[in-house]
């Protein structure tokens, strides 16, 4: 962990995903479809902030197909829970050049 990646307490500079990003986004997919009621063509992750909490927050801005993205946040427990990513909100209609700010 870099130390410019992150900041206890506050949201990180947002940068491109990793693979291992993209993968903790793919984890909560179908808690999305589930709860905004839509199955989207794509789920991609375009960049992504984090915050330290007693786990991470992830903020992701994803593509959802057709010049469609919505922003997405994300708590990963510490390791060593026996719970996995959880979708904790989401913002909708959003466009590829809005700011991925903390909410």
């Amino acid at each position: 962990m870099s130390e410019e990646q992150e900041l206890v307490g506050g949201m990180g500079e947002p940068r491109e995903p990793t693979e291992e990003d993209q993968a903790i986004l793919d984890k909560v997919k179908e808690q999305y479809e589930k709860q905004s009621g839509t199955n989207p063509k794509e789920f991609k992750a375009i960049l992504v902030g984090t915050q330290v909490v007693a786990g991470t927050n992830y903020f992701f801005k994803v593509a959802t197909g057709e010049d469609t993205y919505i922003h997405v946040r994300v708590f990963v427990p510490l390791p060593g829970s026996d719970e996995g990513p959880t979708l904790v909100s989401f913002q909708a209609n959003k466009t590829k050049d809005d700011e991925l700010v903390y909410f």
